[in-house]
């Protein structure tokens, strides 16, 4: 009976391994000169957001914007949106990007899909521990302009 229940144990075993599923392949962007753009206005916006500059995040959301958070809901206000950034953003919390998790693609007559990782810091409380957060980001692009259009923030 020793000798069934060691291969039953080695064939489950075996099957929980094929089950598993592989490691992703590392992303590498079909487009590198837009990946490099999105990047660059990941970093533009997040800057304005870290040092309250209101003027460029109110320029870089588009009118249009739709902003859904996983515990806040959604907001459709532009004027909202950075009514609220003021408040409770401004010299209050400061985002970090997690290096090497954006990955961008295409919308072809549109502009582009951002999805990454981040972390936000409360700068009341320097000890708080800060836990990642995926985010998705749709750019609309008007001619050399990008704009925030779509966002998605999951905590």
């Amino acid at each position: 009976m020793k000798p069934l229940l060691a291969i039953c144990i080695t064939l489950f075993a075996a099957g929980a391994a094929k089950a598993q599923t592989p490691p992703a392949a590392p992303y590498i962007p079909d487009d590198t000169a837009l990946y490099r753009t999105i990047v660059q206005q990941d970093s533009i916006f997040f800057h304005a957001y870290n040092t309250c500059d209101m003027a460029t995040q109110e320029a870089m959301y588009a009118d249009s914007i739709e902003f859904y958070h996983d515990k806040g809901g959604l907001m459709t206000s532009k004027k909202e949106i950075l009514e609220s950034t003021r408040k409770y953003i401004c010299g209050k919390v400061t985002r970090q990007l997690q290096p090497g998790s954006i990955e961008v693609y295409p919308i072809k007559g549109f502009g582009a899909v951002e999805m990454a990782t981040h972390r936000f810091h409360n700068n009341q409380e320097p000890d708080a521990p800060s836990h990642p957060g995926k985010f998705i980001v749709i750019w609309k692009q008007n001619g050399t302009r990008w704009q925030l259009s779509r966002i998605v923030s999951l905590h």
